[in-house]
């Protein structure tokens, strides 16, 4: 499934620029823990996270993630969207819980 597809079928709003809404999702991972993200996010995964600050860039890019999501109507700070610009990570947010956004996130992609 395509980046474009679940900002708008699930009403995300991007916070961060990006070239490519194409870019092709291949599953999910949520944790707030940037350290579980980086040992069992998999390539191509969109992250589900309350997380605001600019590390969580870094792990995305580390990984090649897809996009994050953050949660619970939170903003990411300034230097995190300018980051996500440099690096090419899209940054999305919703006012839903990360219980509600990953359901809706999973049977988009194939879950029961």
């Amino acid at each position: 499934m395509k980046l474009k597809q679940i900002v708008e079928e699930l009403g995300l709003e991007v916070k961060s620029r990006v070239s490519n809404l194409n870019k092709e999702v291949s599953g999910g991972y949520a944790s707030d823990l940037l350290s579980d993200v980086i040992a069992n996010a998999k390539k191509d995964n969109i992250w589900i996270t309350l997380q605001i600050h600019q590390n969580i860039v870094g792990v995305a890019t580390l990984k090649e993630l897809t996009g994050i999501i953050i949660v619970n109507g939170r903003k990411p700070e300034e230097e995190t969207l300018k980051k996500a610009g440099e690096e090419d990570i899209l940054i999305m947010v919703t006012g839903l819980t990360a219980f509600e956004i990953i359901g809706k996130l999973y049977r988009m992609l194939g879950g029961c």
